[in-house]
């Protein structure tokens, strides 16, 4: 499990297997237990606007807040693939901005790919940053920076034409270079249709059993962002209760007399006091940040 997860292991995914398990991760403390746990990417997704601002959609999220919790994830990460959102019109503009957009992103975020939201209209900007070195994840489908002209979080290609038209931008994408391409909020017939259509990994959220490996918000596969269970959504843990109640009988504790008992408490000791307030070690400074240790 040691071994660092790269865009060539990724592809090669495609014929090879196993399917690729992906999470959304937003600081080091989650990265670091889902990187544990086996995950093979880690997305910082432009969906931390929801599940950690509160916001109703991904749309006000900047390149510098990706790259913010980008950091926090590429510290704790040492197996799993590190790969950030390009935010709503970090990358719309021009294939010039795109570029210098996922530049910023790898220079300053820590990712090793970039993912963006498109097809045949982005391809031009996907092909730039190719070129660059970037590696570049697609996505297509219900694409969330789009939730005002798709009329909200809607499923897409259920008509034939509609169909087409997401093939088309995943083909498109495909053709300009990308190693990987997230489907989403798709009928699953179309995403078995797409992943035999294209010869990159397909990475499905809400589009059927028949890609290449699956996606899902780390919030929501917990259980911790309560408010929304979309249909595609399987919570294998409920953590969100699990908070509650743990913080009911701390609070009920500390109301109540019962915390901090005398485990949970230090207490004096003999003799001069040590001024660095810690037992020196020979050759060893005392650490400069951390919780107090009861030195024994």
């Amino acid at each position: 499990m040691s071994d660092k997860i790269t865009v060539p292991a990724i592809a090669a995914r495609k014929q090879a297997g196993p399917k690729i398990a992906m999470l959304t991760a937003y600081d080091a403390t989650v990265a670091r237990l889902l990187d544990e746990g086996g995950a093979d990417i880690l997305l910082v997704g432009d969906s931390l606007g929801m599940v950690i601002q509160g916001l109703p959609n991904t749309l006000p999220v900047t390149v510098d807040e990706i790259c913010y919790h980008g950091r926090a994830v590429a510290r704790a990460t040492r197996r799993a693939q590190v790969v950030g959102d390009m935010p709503f019109m970090s990358f719309q503009i021009s294939p010039e901005r795109a570029l210098e957009a996922a530049g910023q992103m790898l220079k300053t975020g820590g990712f090793e790919a970039v993912k963006l939201e498109g097809g045949q209209s982005v391809a031009e900007h996907v092909r730039r940053i190719v070129a660059a070195g970037i590696p570049v994840m697609g996505h297509v489908g219900l694409t969330p920076q789009s939730v005002h002209a798709m009329g909200g979080f809607r499923v897409q290609g259920q008509r034939e034409d509609a169909a087409a038209r997401v093939l088309a931008d995943a083909q498109a994408l495909e053709d300009a270079g990308a190693y990987s391409i997230v489907l989403e909020g798709l009928p699953a017939d179309l995403g078995r249709r797409i992943t035999e259509s294209v010869g990159v990994p397909t990475i499905g959220i809400g589009a059927g059993p028949h890609c290449d490996g699956q996606v899902l918000v780390c919030y929501d596969f917990l259980g911790m962002y309560r408010d929304i269970k979309p249909k595609f959504v399987k919570r294998f843990a409920e953590l969100g209760d699990a908070v509650v109640e743990a913080t009911k009988r701390y609070v009920a504790e500390v109301q109540g007399g019962a915390f901090p008992d005398a485990a949970h408490s230090f207490g004096m000791k003999s003799g001069p006091s040590d001024p660095t307030g810690a037992k020196a070690v020979v050759g060893q400074a005392p650490p400069a940040y951390g919780p107090a240790r009861d030195e024994s």
